[in-house]
């Protein structure tokens, strides 16, 4: 635990990606395997459940601490992070641990859950007092289920490439599913991880480990240049790029998986999809996009539709009627069970078309379809059809060179993709409640509600409508804190209330109307994208403004 807590604490300190990488090569170099394993598993974004609630952390610490609830909450407040919080306010420990992660993890917290309150808080008590500020702070962020580390997965993999001497994208392979909520990361798990295995070992691919793993997404790259310059539009292939879940749809042995980019296993919010799936021959393995379409009609709902499937907790038939699945395939990474990633895309279109025209008398005609090809004689018309992205219900072009292999990650040494997406809609908009951020940030207010002017009735108001925490400097954040903290007229548990002073210019990719939002209105992707210190509250956007965006996305 010591380690894992000195390298979070090391990641948590920079925002350097050479001296991230530094870390946890230095970890991965001198852990034990049963604690790289568990390491490797928190640092790729694994979130086992939270053990112990919310409510009970807190009065344990509160006991340990001898404090009263209106001075914890004051701490609370001040400090804005409850780990944090609880890491301040217990008294130095009268023994020190010397269990390594994975001891922590499988012989303590996991036992924590569903365990009785008074045995909870005794083992609470006990582990508190073996620990230092910096390990206290960690455990209770693994027991609250609240970890997150600025290391993005493929760092993590780059790290243990360069440990095991073995090239990143064998590592990326193997490492996937690593964070499937129901596997258990272990020693030989991770030795097998960073074996250095000969070239062509099959043990590398997912069907030798687990069948029903996926394939290592391959990500585009956002195009910022001029199009023109990527040569003739002949040696592209140009898709819609669509708002959806991008999911791999895995068929072996009979059985059927659908797996999200996020590496999460999604088969049961999508019963439809795998009954259909049923009709794939064996060995087939189609990357594509889930949309929420409902059977005949010529374009997708809103990707809001589609969030019922993932965010309830059991699926009903209304939620099933009301929020339609159906995928649209790009790509096929796997037929007959050879892996087709290494031939050309338009090699692997061909056969994505062949496969799925030969499904079409079967039910699976409406539940997958093939994501058409855009044609256009030259950049000008790409460019013009790009501009109807909206109306379509899409979010921009992709751009796919027809020779491009199928990577792992997002790289160019495989061949190059481009997502082309639409400026997305803006507005400028007033600050009006703050709160404090998490990790590096938890003692700065870097979570901020934004309102516009509502203008019903002659009387003008600010309704919030969206929340965003990213766009801004370093720099920006520190002044905008100072701010919140002179202006703050009110309080709300750790959100502040304060005196309208600030505007923004509001970004956001997607907006539909919503009963459940004050405003009327729910936007998707929010965030900042300037400070407008050129213009005054008054002179902020209305909410009739943003409704003119809904009936352009509607459109």
């Amino acid at each position: 635990m010591k380690r894992f807590a000195a390298l979070y604490a090391a990641l948590d300190a920079t925002t350097s990606t050479n001296d991230k990488l530094e870390a946890l090569v230095a970890y991965f170099s001198g852990a034990e395997p049963e604690d790289a394993a568990w390491a490797a598993y928190f640092l790729a974004g694994g979130k086992p459940r939270q053990s112990v609630p919310t409510r009970m952390l807190i009065e344990c610490a509160r006991d340990c601490a001898g404090l009263p609830q209106w001075l914890f909450d004051e701490s609370y407040q001040a400090v804005g992070d409850l780990a944090e919080t609880i890491a301040h306010v217990l008294p130095p420990a009268s023994r020190e641990s010397e269990l390594g992660l994975a001891q922590w993890v499988g012989q303590r917290l996991l036992t924590l859950r569903g365990s009785e309150p008074d045995a909870v808080r005794e083992r609470l008590t006990a582990y508190w007092d073996e620990l230092n500020w910096s390990e206290r702070f960690l455990l209770t962020k693994l027991i609250g289920g609240g970890f997150r580390v600025g290391v993005s997965r493929q760092l993590v993999v780059r790290a243990l490439a360069q440990v095991a001497g073995v090239d990143h994208k064998r590592i990326a392979q193997r490492f996937v599913g690593w964070t499937h909520s129901h596997k258990t990361p272990t020693a030989a798990g991770y030795l097998r991880l960073i074996t250095a295995s000969a070239d062509g070992d099959d043990t590398d691919t997912p069907q030798a480990t687990d069948i029903g793993l996926p394939y290592p997404f391959f990500l585009a790259h956002p195009l910022q240049a001029d199009p023109t310059t990527l040569g003739p539009t002949a040696d592209w292939i140009f898709e819609w790029k669509w708002d959806g879940i991008r999911a791999q749809l895995v068929k072996r042995a009979g059985r059927v998986w659908i797996w999200s980019r996020g590496e999460d296993l999604v088969t049961e919010r999508f019963p439809e999809l795998e009954a259909m799936a049923a009709a794939l021959p064996n060995g087939s393995v189609i990357d594509g996009e889930i949309l929420a379409w409902e059977p005949g009609a010529s374009a997708p709902l809103p990707f809001a539709r589609l969030q019922p499937r993932i965010t309830r907790k059991s699926l009903t038939r209304k939620v099933l009627s009301e929020s339609p699945a159906a995928m649209v395939a790009y790509d096929l990474l796997e037929a007959e069970g050879r892996d087709l990633r290494t031939q050309p895309l338009e090699i692997r279109r061909a056969r994505l078309d062949a496969l799925v025209q030969s499904l079409s008398q079967s039910p699976a005609t409406e539940l997958l379809r093939v994501s058409p090809v855009v044609a256009a004689e030259d950049w000008n018309a790409i460019r013009q059809l790009r501009e109807e992205s909206r109306a379509r219900s899409v979010e921009g072009l992709m751009l796919k060179q027809r020779t491009s292999m199928y990577g792992v990650g997002r790289t160019k040494a495989s061949g190059t993709w481009w997502k082309w997406k639409i400026d997305p809609f803006s507005i400028d908009a007033v600050l009006l409640y703050a709160q404090r951020g998490h990790g590096r940030r938890a003692s700065l207010f870097t979570d901020y509600t934004f309102a516009v002017w509502d203008e019903a009735d002659g009387v003008r108001t600010l309704v919030p409508f969206a929340k965003a925490y990213s766009g801004l400097t370093d720099e920006e954040i520190r002044k905008v804190d100072a701010i919140v903290r002179k202006t703050t007229i009110e309080k709300f548990g750790p959100v502040h209330g304060v005196t309208p002073t600030l505007v923004f210019e509001i970004g956001f990719e997607g907006i539909q109307a919503s009963s459940r939002h004050k405003s009327g209105i729910a936007v998707r992707f929010p965030r900042m994208l300037r400070w407008r210190t050129d213009k005054s509250v008054e002179d902020a956007d209305t909410l009739g403004m943003l409704k003119g965006f809904l009936s352009e996305a509607q459109t």
